[in-house]
């Protein structure tokens, strides 16, 4: 069961594997991280989304924030869409969709009347004391890299 993640909630733990390594929430203990999720890979929503973090990734860093990009695509798959698009941002690999489920990104959805489960489109912003800085939920791509900025500015 998904228990629901608010502004303030202490972030789940996780240990993922990504193109620069394992990474777990323990690592950015004490400093900025935005978790990102998304569904698939080389997509067009997915690839506009990471070229936008991308584009801000230097800034996103002179905020002291590191930005991870989550799916279940493999580490292959990720080090192709890197390649293809020349990404900024480091993409972790979540096969079993166990921290995708622990942060309520695992939702029902419903194309055409049919209804599945996928990954639904949110973004956390996770303080450097380990809680829930900031939540975004049924993201839609325009303006989210730098909405998700502003935030990671002020905290």
């Amino acid at each position: 069961m998904t228990m629901s993640l608010d502004v303030g909630s202490p972030a789940p733990a996780f240990t993922l594997e990504s193109s620069a390594g394992p990474v777990s929430l323990a690592d950015f203990a004490g400093r900025k991280l935005v978790l990102y999720f998304y569904p698939k890979d080389d997509t067009s929503g997915c690839t506009s989304e990471a070229l936008q973090f991308t584009a801000l990734a230097e800034e996103f860093r002179k905020a002291g924030a590191t930005v991870i990009g989550v799916s279940k695509d493999s580490l292959a798959s990720h080090a192709k869409f890197v390649a293809k698009h020349s990404l900024d941002v480091q993409l972790a690999s979540d096969p079993e969709g166990a921290t995708i489920e622990a942060f309520g990104a695992w939702v029902e959805k419903n194309m055409y009347g049919r209804k599945y489960m996928g990954i639904e489109r949110s973004t956390f912003l996770i303080g450097p004391d380990g809680r829930i800085a900031g939540v975004w939920r049924k993201v839609k791509v325009a303006g989210h890299a730098e909405a998700v900025l502003k935030a990671v500015q002020a905290l």
